[in-house]
């Protein structure tokens, strides 16, 4: 029998849950990642401290919550494996303009909050390592052309290496096929759109929310904190803070923490300095204002001994662009799109258009 050969491009939660449901389903999945591991912003950041300590974060998405059958399914099953626990502790809100806490939550109807174990990148890293996945990090797709005559895609990496033909592609990284990616990289979007007008319009220009996120540690617990995870409400610079070593799995060797910027604060210092990566100095800028926010409010009152920065460019949608569907599929060329960009911009979303990218196949290829 032919064996169908699909390339997964992007390593996030939605490419990783479609290359996974693909291989489980006899289709031979070749998935590339540019990152040096997977999980997109569920991945889990390694910083060294200066006394060599390792420290672990999760500085993208702290949690997620899920309420879909077929992803709540998926959530129970990466339970049973280990991947996956329930985050129980308390969560609420601190007012910078009372300087205090509110809003502390009622456990009762809230919607269970859950996270990768030991890390946010453990579901990806699961997926992407299962039987019929073959993973290439630090590999960038430079370009992706269909080959009319032989119906086949033709991958060829950054640095201009063949990497491929293969029967279909599944794009769960917007930078494929966004502009936005060329006023970053200086160079043209991997995946041209011409021969798909419509799609090309929908993914012309999706807004996103840029975030700094600063990555704190701590020799001891910052116990005049009551909460493991909270809002920041009536502040210019900071709208989130969450103790990462509080969730199940972690290191409790020192106490860390990661705010999160508001979407202002990230869009004035862009404008100020550009989408290129950040300098180290303005990096060590942005850490000095976000730690003051809260340091000058008395929330924190100690000093970190260690403190990094790290901006989100274009992580998190703002909106979905499928309408109804929930990937962006091409049936001719068999392309499909997918991420959260294309249902809602959460975790939930994109595991939902990931699934749905895979079973487009379905309608192509009777092996599924």
């Amino acid at each position: 029998m032919h064996t169908i050969k699909i390339a997964v491009v992007g390593s996030g939660i939605s490419g990783a849950v479609c290359a996974s449901v693909l291989a489980r389903n006899g289709v031979s999945v070749t998935l590339f990642e540019s990152a040096r591991g997977p999980g997109g912003r569920m991945s889990q950041r390694r910083e060294v401290s200066e006394d060599g300590k390792e420290l672990l974060f999760d500085h993208g998405t702290p949690f997620f919550t899920a309420s879909n059958p077929e992803v709540l399914g998926l959530v129970h099953e990466w339970e049973s494996r280990g991947l996956v626990a329930e985050w129980k502790e308390k969560f609420g809100s601190f007012d910078c303009t009372s300087s205090k806490f509110i809003d502390l939550e009622q456990q009762d109807g809230v919607n269970k909050r859950y996270v990768g174990v030991p890390g946010m990148n453990s579901i990806c890293k699961a997926l992407c390592y299962e039987p019929g996945v073959e993973s290439k990090f630090v590999t960038g797709v430079g370009k992706l052309e269909w080959l009319e005559d032989e119906k086949l895609w033709s991958l060829m990496a950054l640095d201009g290496r063949n990497l491929g033909h293969f029967n279909g592609v599944v794009a769960s990284d917007k930078n494929i096929v966004s502009p936005r990616s060329t006023s970053v990289t200086g160079r043209p979007p991997p995946l041209d759109l011409s021969f798909a007008p419509e799609m090309a319009d929908k993914l012309k220009d999706i807004p996103v929310r840029p975030c700094f996120a600063l990555m704190l540690a701590f020799a001891e617990p910052l116990s005049s904190i009551p909460l493991k995870g909270f809002s920041i409400k009536n502040s210019e610079v900071l709208s989130w803070a969450h103790c990462d070593s509080s969730k199940p799995g972690r290191s409790v060797t020192s106490e860390r923490w990661v705010l999160h910027s508001t979407l202002e604060y990230a869009q004035r210092v862009i404008s100020e300095t550009g989408l290129q990566k950040p300098s180290e100095e303005t990096l060590t800028r942005v850490s000095e204002e976000l730690f003051r926010e809260l340091r000058s409010r008395g929330v924190i009152t100690s000093q970190p001994f260690h403190k990094k920065a790290h901006r989100w460019g274009s992580a998190f949608p703002a909106t979905s662009i499928a309408g109804e569907d929930k990937c962006l599929w091409d049936k001719k060329r068999s392309l499909a799109i997918c991420g959260d960009f294309c249902v809602s911009p959460n975790v939930e979303g994109a595991i939902i258009s990931g699934l749905d990218a895979a079973s487009k196949f379905k309608e192509i290829h009777s092996y599924l």
